[in-house]
């Protein structure tokens, strides 16, 4: 007892080393992947499942808000340097009124973000289930802003074309177009369908892109050719990941085994993927994110940010303990 009772009070007095340095000024000028990741306040980020968008240089992560286990809404994040997060709060919060789809209870993950330069609207998608439905309602739900931090209006949720919509992601491609990428059938369909100009609805052109039982799906392109990385579906638990390629957005997309590489990289170094972020004024650099899921605090789920290396169409994902973005210049 007295070792758990020291140990205990190491973690408070660092928690509040942390917050006092947070506080006096210091800054982060490095990643450290899975290690404890605090905002300008002192706070845990709580961004899971997320993505990131990038708006007059600066970028805003939005990710799950969780508490210990329950899902309590949509956080942003905004930051200039991507080491260090400023807590910009809730950007969807979940209802107080019981009809609605995103009554408190329910389930809101994998939350992304685009912008639409016709509307001029920022729009955000996420896989929602019901209150009370356990996974049974494999739902995308759609909110809109006027502003990047929000806070969004809840517009509709659905299955695209019919189809269950879990595990998800958007992508904009170079003419604008934007596609949302999904788990469906009970995670055994990884799915793509192009959105409509408003980018709030789906269209018909909805497509399998392979049966092969994967989530967490993270795309990205490089010199006309798309880069799919997704996961298996083990729950919480990592698992290997997988890379597909494509000369098309529609596919055919070709199977070119486990992009990470080194100790652990067949549990995906005990993450699990939710996004790819291009670096904004850096040719051919992105950022591979992940989470490392902790099922008993799910608020402590940790976050892992590492450099792609792409050599002819090879990408390789290896551990760093501590990394800068000076890396891309070499």
């Amino acid at each position: 007892m007295r070792k758990k009772h020291l140990f205990c009070l190491l973690l408070l007095l660092s928690a509040v080393s942390y917050q006092a340095s947070a506080q006096s000024g210091n800054k982060l000028k490095s990643f450290s992947p899975g290690a404890l990741w605090h905002d300008d306040h002192g706070e845990l980020i709580n961004a899971h499942g997320g993505g990131i968008i990038l708006v007059n240089k600066v970028y805003y992560w939005f990710g799950e808000k969780r508490g210990a286990q329950r899902s309590e809404g949509v956080n942003v994040y905004s930051s200039r340097d991507l080491y260090n997060w400023k807590a910009e709060g809730l950007a969807l919060a979940q209802s107080d009124d019981p009809a609605s789809d995103i009554t408190k209870g329910c389930l809101m993950e994998r939350p992304k973000v685009i912008y639409n330069k016709k509307t001029k609207k920022y729009v955000m998608w996420f896989h929602l289930e019901l209150n009370g439905k356990g996974y049974a309602a494999a739902r995308a739900g759609v909110a809109i802003s006027d502003k990047i931090t929000g806070p969004y209006q809840f517009i509709s949720s659905f299955r695209p074309n019919g189809n269950m919509s879990r595990d998800m992601n958007l992508f904009v491609d170079d003419d604008g177009s934007a596609y949302h990428i999904y788990s469906s059938d009970e995670n055994m369909d990884l799915r793509i369908v192009k959105l409509a100009d408003d980018y709030l609805t789906a269209n018909q052109q909805d497509t399998l892109l392979f049966r092969r039982q994967r989530e967490a799906p993270a795309l990205f392109k490089k010199d006309s050719k798309y880069y799919l990385i997704t996961s298996g579906c083990t729950g919480w638990a990592p698992n290997q990941a997988s890379l597909h390629v494509a000369n098309s957005i529609f596919g055919p997309y070709v199977l070119k085994g486990d992009p990470m590489t080194g100790e652990n990289a067949a549990k995906t170094f005990g993450g699990q993927s939710t996004f790819v972020l291009p670096l904004a004024g850096k040719k051919d650099a992105f950022i591979f994110i992940a989470d490392q899921w902790n099922p008993k605090d799910l608020k402590d789920s940790r976050y892992v940010f590492l450099p792609v290396d792409i050599q002819e169409e090879k990408v390789s994902i290896g551990w760093l303990d501590n990394w800068k973005l000076d890396r891309f210049n070499k």
